[in-house]
């Protein structure tokens, strides 16, 4: 289904199902034969199969920061992602609980009150090679610096996120 990648937890999901089905319309459009691309979907009216399907990158690129604009994501805003991993589920929990309440201390005492704390949560891929994860998401404009010297001890930090899964 074209539409997969739109199911995914990600505010990046529809420039990526976007960037994809236009890479695979352009391979087959390289053939000296020509090529035809054929897209089975149960939503043909998403606006990011129909820009596809119109090779409206344009179009692409003014909706999706429209949708940005109005949902506070980048290059609106920042994101600071934070990610715990553990070999016990509880732990991990237990540690994400943690350091919510600590980073709620850290903005309100830093005057961060345009910055956003979101989760904890399990993170879209719970467990990876033994390891509960889960994460906490920082948004507003500038998150990063609500942690400058900071101790974070076995936190994974990243600032600017590709992708939250």
């Amino acid at each position: 289904m074209a539409e997969v990648g739109l199911y995914l937890d990600d505010f990046r999901a529809p420039e990526r199902t976007f960037q994809l089905l236009t890479q695979v319309a352009g391979r087959a459009g390289r053939s000296p034969l020509g090529g035809q691309v054929v897209l089975q979907t149960y939503q043909p009216e998403q606006y990011a199969i129909q820009m596809a399907a119109g090779h409206d990158y344009a179009g692409f690129y003014r909706r999706e920061l429209n949708s940005r604009r109005e949902i506070g994501y980048p290059p609106f805003t920042r994101l600071v992602r934070l990610e715990y991993r553990h070999a016990e589920a509880q732990k991990a929990q237990a540690a994400a609980q943690r350091m919510a309440v600590q980073l709620e201390d850290w903005l309100r005492e830093g005057g961060y009150s345009s910055t956003e704390l979101i989760g904890p949560a399990p993170s879209f891929f719970a467990k990876q090679n033994g390891l509960y994860r889960w994460q906490i998401v920082l948004r507003g404009p500038d998150p990063a610096a609500a942690l400058r010297g900071r101790n974070l001890g076995d936190w994974r930090v990243e600032v600017d996120p590709q992708s939250l899964l």
